[in-house]
């Protein structure tokens, strides 16, 4: 059976819960997109290993052939999923459970992208931030440049004939990155043969 786009939208504004079931089932499908679509796509478009296209169409296909080769596979899974939505008939009920699980998929997908930003947005944080303390304390001799001290320079702890000023360029950054980089390293390592000994 067909419908016209118009008929469905005259549908919707009959049928408020059409109307609920829709919107949830458009915000799977947004969550979706924002969640799985990047993992899935974006690294062999970004590296330039595959074309937009040809991504997108084989993620789409391997999608599809990986549902289809599950159900030929394994029957029983497939029995399992049919006779947990089988609601003997009872519309009603199927529908609340349709609902109640999209609208689960969607919060959960919200809340968890959520917090995965905040705390990657903290870690790079508390990083850039050892990363400035360290590079003005050797590279200018300062602390709390543009905050503290007189006309907002810093309190210098290191005589100025003494910092590294190679430091506060570019490369500093680096050099320090790869320094905290190593020592992260090296005390991962420390306490992995630590546990290991034990």
């Amino acid at each position: 059976m067909t419908i016209s786009l118009s008929e469905f939208l005259a549908q919707l504004a009959a049928n408020p819960v059409l109307a609920v079931t829709v919107a949830l089932t458009l915000g799977v499908v947004l969550v979706n997109g924002w969640t799985d679509a990047p993992n899935a796509i974006a690294t062999c478009v970004s590296t330039r290993a595959m074309s937009a296209r040809s991504a997108i169409l084989m993620a789409a296909v391997f999608n599809f052939l990986g549902v289809l080769v599950m159900t030929m596979v394994n029957a029983s899974v497939a029995a399992t999923i049919y006779n947990m939505v089988d609601f003997g008939g009872d519309t009603h009920e199927a529908l609340i459970a349709l609902c109640a699980a999209l609208f689960s998929i969607v919060v959960y997908s919200v809340v968890a992208s959520m917090f995965d930003g905040i705390f990657q947005g903290i870690g790079y944080t508390w990083v850039l931030l050892a990363m400035c303390i360290i590079r003005e304390f050797l590279g200018a001799g300062t602390f709390g440049g543009g905050i503290l001290g007189p006309d907002l320079k810093g309190i210098q702890i290191i005589p100025s004939q003494f910092p590294a000023g190679m430091l506060t360029l570019p490369v500093g950054g680096f050099l320090v990155l790869a320094c905290l980089i190593a020592a992260m390293q090296w005390a991962l390592s420390r306490s992995k043969n630590k546990e290991e000994s034990k």
